[in-house]
């Protein structure tokens, strides 16, 4: 296992770590939330897309991929604020 705290810092981000070792990065727990649960969400959100095309079910796969897209966008919108942060706590 490498250790990385010797390397030379060239100006880009780099990942700090805690006293224990442990990978820091600039996250609020909310956005873990959002990214976490979202993602699990998309997997249902395209099953029940799919279940909606094969059964016939225009308004099933509408509300599905409607809902899927508004997912994307709160994740992305989550990352996106994450990458903001300066500052924060280990999420």
């Amino acid at each position: 296992m490498s250790d990385y705290r010797d390397m030379p810092d060239d100006g880009k981000w780099h990942e700090e770590r805690d006293v224990k070792g442990h990978p820091m990065v600039p996250a609020t727990p909310r956005d873990v939330a959002h990214i976490r649960v979202g993602s699990f969400l998309l997997v249902f959100l395209f099953a029940f897309a799919v279940l909606g095309i094969i059964v016939g079910a225009p308004v099933m796969t509408g509300l599905a991929v409607l809902l899927a897209v508004a997912t994307v966008v709160d994740i992305a919108l989550a990352v996106r604020r994450q990458k903001r942060r300066q500052d924060g706590e280990a999420g």
